[in-house]
């Protein structure tokens, strides 16, 4: 494949969860390799100085809405977590782990953490939740919390965190095709063009 979308993300944004129901899809199309990049959003942040929408209530309530708008465009389900923020550091250490560990089981592991947010709502602030979630997707707690304890997942997480503010990642989701920056869920079709 000759081209390459990087997908930069965090499951506690529900822009990236609307961008993972499409990218594949759109990858496919066009022949391109999507490279999945995890990273800390709360990381991203602290880092830039940018914050969520919702902390401003006027945008939080209009991107809800907006979220919804390309819910229905994309004909997936979509339910706005009222337990938000989530905290997802432990996800995305999971989510990390699995991808250098097991790639083979990291899209079932997506499913499961994007639907559990995203489609039921579920508070995964709560760690018996978290676990009952990442069982769903097939794992034991003994190899998630080898996963997360690793000192290479999380310098990996960490790594990935850091190269996506020095590329000027600010939010989630964003890709980039070579070196063009994509952000947000609604930035697809330009992303489309990118791929040719």
């Amino acid at each position: 494949m000759s081209k390459t979308v990087e997908f930069y993300f965090d499951v506690g944004s529900p822009a990236t969860y609307l961008a993972w129901t499409q990218l594949p899809a759109l990858c496919a199309q066009r022949n391109a390799e999507l490279a999945y990049k995890p990273m800390l959003l709360g990381g991203v942040f602290k880092a830039t100085g940018n914050t969520s929408p919702a902390t401003i209530p006027a945008k939080g309530r209009y991107a809800d809405m907006d979220f919804g708008r390309f819910a229905r465009r994309y004909g997936v389900p979509l339910t706005i977590n009222p337990h938000f923020p989530i905290i997802t550091l432990y996800l995305m250490r999971v989510i990390t782990g699995v991808q250098m560990r097991q790639p083979e089981r990291l899209q079932r592991l997506l499913k499961a953490v994007f639907e559990a947010l995203w489609v039921e709502a579920l508070n995964l602030n709560e760690p018996e939740l978290t676990m009952a979630t990442l069982a769903k997707a097939g794992f034991e707690a003994s190899e998630i919390e080898a996963l997360v304890s690793d000192p290479l997942v999380k310098e990996a997480l960490k790594a990935n965190t850091d190269a996506a503010v020095q590329r000027g990642v600010f939010g989630a989701p964003t890709m980039f095709v070579n070196d063009e920056m994509f952000f947000g869920q609604d930035r697809l079709e330009f992303v489309k063009d990118a791929l040719g």
